[in-house]
């Protein structure tokens, strides 16, 4: 007799509702394996037949270092190009890729990290490159396309389960595991979450990653807006997971918790579902839960809930279901449907700045110099994956117009290390070498990826090596050899020429010279170390510092002055390498070009007055475009990135990428980098008052655009705004049309220009179309700190329509209903301390570890908080403040003499001990408080009585 095979458990049901094969699943576990399963890397449960899983693959530009795969444009580059449809597409495209590449390493997971919908507030964040805009409504656009082609278009599977990064206001590298994001309470929801529920509530995102930082004085791992607003924005299960070694730094570097068990209890707690710590290792993580657990700070239950969450993710994605559920791996992997989306995702995000005269596009039998450090190379970022295919600018254009036709000087110095021996710094060769590129073989971890040892260290000789140096700013130096390899540091500390680019997560090809005795000495970044000539070879080390003579054969501009002057055109090449001078760990200091570039842009413009400035960076510039006839930016495209760039150049393109953020005159125009308070400090496009170099939106194209028919029409809860566009050039071309609104008579300061929609359309000369906008009158609302929610404020608003931020075609006017303006009810209420109209010298902080908020001034001095319209009706006559630390506090009247003045002379035991002060106070009907802080002291609530 043949044993029957015992039948599938519920769990292995693909006919039940997830939510009961869950259970059956859940049930089955034992609570040791139920803990195991909160790290990110999940262990098998053989017993079950259930597999290991893992959270995080990344993917936010193409499947990220797991080796070779389609390379699209940067994020910042895919929000430059404006185009839902197209970012919908490379979304779907790097899905299907995921699955093709999982089916063949199993190291490839399904659950992708990406999008990184964190709002470009400001340009010198390091990690610009990331995002997709300034905007939030332009970086849900574009994330919740990005979330759906990552998603697929099952109404019940997914082929991947996207996580967005990296929750919440968080732009800042500098001190980025320990400083707070200072957010009040109108830039919190006008602002930051807004970029995060617009997409969540678009229903294709399986979880969010909390950012390092803290917000308000707590760190974003326990924030209580996991709970309270995130998980309210849908139905769906969302699996929270932790940026890696998050959870440690809650007790390491934060210091916000006194043990580990607590602070893993609290995140849990607070909403975190899987842990990313100590890489692969998970008994760390497992051991803090498990010590929790038996301390009483967790229950099964809580274990349970997270569990659950992560168990709603993996069933979507189809893992219990018969051979892995209706989205199969597949084999669309480099397909040429994918290399044709990435090279026009790669012209789509070009954006043409200025172009005095029609200088461009480039007559086809134009003699070009190309120019730059930029111009022949193909950067990739720290998200990427290793490339399959490869396009520079200077690759594209001897493709497009013949190498007869074009000239090339990289604008490098060429250098030669000579020692006081009068020998040289030399390069050995290395026959037998063969060419590596970093990352090829794919690792769950890239950090931990190591420099090259196969090849001969430098040495020294009567000749030498002439160097191509590089200076990408602040003394920041590369080296390369005349095979094209940089100079580089491993682990055993000998100086080889072994990279093939700058990169790593510690970069080990860049140096700096410092000046010393009659040369200078050589540092090398990476490890601190000074370059010392030793009998074996070059290498760094804590002593015998070599002192080095700089012997220049040949300065960058000289190169680029002698192709620049026999050309008709010259193209400088311009920009950054990602992994150098602005990337995730260091911001940027500065706007500026660095010197070496500006050094050769300038001589090109002296040979040749014209000269085209070819920006390929992760951020903006500023740079002096009045001097140029024409400015041209793209954040770095991908692997196709030099074709697209070389089809706009001759027009076969027409250019129709538009900014996705403002772009500064100057570093005089920034707000501090840890100056949270868009609103306070006005930042973005929303409230910057000065000029900028370029507006939001601004993108110029070979055609010219008419706008006509403006009809505004309200009904229904919604806006509909129509226009006709009209293709008035002699080219087919795309135009991005936006709507934008401003409110006329508000109450409280609200945008100057703030986007409602926007449309990229394609048109053949003399083509005209309609556009219909819909916009539901929430749209209008904002936060009133006055009532803690949102409001419609009835009155005029203004109706913009046109090509960007500044460039209005269309104006019109509508009158909505809403509510009106009410006083605050102080009185009744009293006073939230964050809920303040205006501040100066404040920070907002926790007012205890697990939610609401308190204040209290920022630095030494005092700091000064406005509360608008109080209503004290009938009258008061006592304050009644709760406060801590230890300070003074001054109320006043519509800022007139201090009624009250109190004083909390004994410190409270800690931050989170809170007092009551009180204090006489003669107030009846509708006026202004203000208050002032003196001291370490933090205000909670001020209430009113009498």
């Amino acid at each position: 007799m043949t044993a029957k095979t015992p039948p599938a458990p519920p769990f292995r049901d693909p006919h039940l509702p997830f939510a009961k094969r869950i259970d059956d699943l859940l049930a089955r576990l034992t609570l040791d394996e139920k803990v195991s399963f909160l790290h990110q890397f999940a262990p098998p449960v053989e017993r079950l037949g259930v597999a290991a899983f893992r959270t995080g693959q990344e993917a936010l530009h193409g499947v990220a270092w797991m080796g070779p795969a389609t390379v699209f444009p940067q994020a910042v580059g895919l929000g430059a190009t404006w185009n839902t449809d197209l970012v919908r597409r490379v979304g779907e495209a790097v899905s299907h890729e995921v699955r093709a590449m999982r089916a063949r390493d199993d190291r490839v997971g399904l659950n992708v990290w990406a999008p990184t919908v964190n709002l470009l507030r400001h340009p010198l964040w390091g990690r610009n490159e990331e995002g997709y805009s300034e905007d939030p409504k332009l970086t849900s656009a574009i994330a919740t396309a990005y979330t759906h082609g990552l998603r697929g278009d099952h109404p019940v599977y997914w082929r991947t389960a996207p996580v967005l990064k990296h929750w919440l206001a968080h732009n800042n590298e500098t001190d980025r595991a320990t400083s707070s994001s200072s957010v009040r309470p109108r830039v919190l929801h006008e602002y930051d979450l807004r970029a995060f529920r617009e997409t969540v509530e678009a229903g294709a995102v399986a979880g969010v990653m909390p950012a390092y930082n803290l917000v308000n004085g707590r760190p974003n791992h326990v924030s209580p807006y996991l709970r309270e607003q995130l998980r309210t924005w849908t139905d769906e299960e969302l699996l929270v997971c932790s940026d890696a070694g998050a959870p440690s730094n809650l007790v390491d570097h934060e210091h916000y918790f006194e043990t580990h068990e607590e602070a893993t209890a609290a995140a849990l707690l607070a909403g975190v579902d899987s842990f990313t710590d100590h890489g692969t290792d998970s008994s760390i993580i497992v051991a803090r839960i498990q010590g929790a657990l038996a301390r009483g700070l967790l229950t099964e239950a809580d274990v349970d809930t997270a569990v659950r969450r992560q168990l709603s993710v993996r069933f979507r994605l189809g893992e219990f279901d018969p051979h892995g559920g209706p989205q199969p791996d597949t084999a669309e992997f480099d397909t040429p449907a994918h290399r044709a989306l990435a090279q026009e995702a790669a012209e789509q995000a070009v954006v043409l700045l200025k172009n005095d005269g029609d200088l461009l596009p480039l007559a086809p039998d134009a003699r070009i110099a190309v120019v730059g450090l930029l111009a022949d190379e193909c950067k990739l970022d720290w998200y990427s994956g290793t490339l399959i295919h490869r396009s520079t600018p200077l690759e594209g254009l001897y493709e497009r117009f013949g190498a007869e036709r074009v000239e090339f000087a990289e604008g490098v110095d060429r250098v030669r290390l000579k020692l006081a021996d009068g020998t040289f710094v030399r390069v050995p060769t290395a026959p037998e070498a063969t060419d590596e590129v970093r990352g090829a073989a794919g690792a769950l971890d890239p950090a931990l990826l190591a420099g090259r040892t196969d090849l001969p260290p430098l040495t020294t000789g009567t000749t030498g090596t002439e160097l191509a140096l590089v200076d990408w700013g602040e003394g920041v130096l590369t080296l390369r050899a005349p095979d094209g390899r940089y100079l580089s540091v491993a682990e055993d500390g000998f100086v080889r020429a072994a990279a093939d680019q700058p990169g790593g997560w510690v970069v080990q090809e860049t140096f700096r010279l410092e000046p010393h005795e009659n040369g200078h000495l050589l540092r090398h970044l990476g490890t601190g170390r000074h370059v010392s000539v030793a009998a074996d070879g070059v290498k760094v080390a804590d002593e015998n510092a070599s002192i080095f003579e700089l012997i220049i054969a040949e300065r960058g501009e000289d190169a680029v002055t002698r192709v620049a002057a026999a050309a008709d055109v010259v193209l400088v090449v311009a920009g950054n390498d990602p992994h150098i001078n602005g990337r995730e760990t260091e911001d940027r200091t500065t706007l500026a070009l660095p010197p070496h570039q500006e050094r050769l842009l300038r001589a090109a413009r002296a040979a040749n007055p014209d000269t085209v400035l070819a920006l390929v960076s992760s951020y903006p510039y500023a740079v002096d475009a009045a001097r140029l006839p024409a400015v041209l930016w793209t954040a770095h495209g991908g692997q196709a990135a030099g074709t697209a760039l070389a089809r706009v150049l001759a027009g076969d393109v027409s250019p129709a990428g538009r900014l996705p953020q403002t772009w500064y005159a100057s570093d005089a125009d920034l707000p501090g980098l840890l100056d949270y308070d868009v609103l306070g400090a006005r930042q973005t496009y929303l409230y910057f008052e000065g000029t900028p170099l370029f507006p939001f939106g601004h993108g110029l194209s070979y055609a010219s655009f008419s706008y006509a028919d403006l009809v505004t029409e309200v009904a229904d809860g919604t806006l509909r705004v129509s226009c006709t566009v009209a293709n008035t050039g002699d080219v087919p071309a795309d135009e991005v049309a936006q709507l934008y609104t401003r409110a006329l008579e508000p109450s409280s300061v609200r945008p100057r220009r703030e986007l409602l929609a926007h449309r990229r359309l394609t048109l053949r000369p003399g083509e005209r179309t309609g556009l219909t906008f819909e916009v539901p009158l929430s749209a209008f609302g904002f936060w009133d700190v006055a009532r803690g929610g949102w409001r419609l404020e009835p009155g005029p608003y203004d109706v913009l329509v046109g090509a960007s931020s500044e460039d209005v075609r269309l104006r019109g006017t509508v009158a909505l209903d809403g509510e009106p303006a009410l006083p605050r009810p102080a009185a009744e209420q009293g006073l939230a301390a964050a809920g303040f109209d205006e501040q100066s010298g404040i920070a907002i902080v926790d007012r205890t570890r697990t939610e609401g908020d308190a204040v209290t001034p920022e630095g030494d001095g005092p700091g000064e908080l406005v509360y608008r319209n109080c209503d004290f009706g009938a009258g008061v006559t006592e304050a009644a403040v709760r406060v801590s630390g230890s300070g003074t506090l001054e109320l006043s009247l519509d800022g007139g003499p201090s009624p009250a003045v109190l004083t909390l002379a004994e410190p409270t035991p800690d931050p989170y001990t809170y007092t009551s002060l009180t204090a006489g106070i003669a107030a009846e009907g509708v006026h202004d408080v203000h208050i002032r802080l003196r001291g370490p002291l933090r205000l909670a609530h001020v209430g009113f009585s009498g």
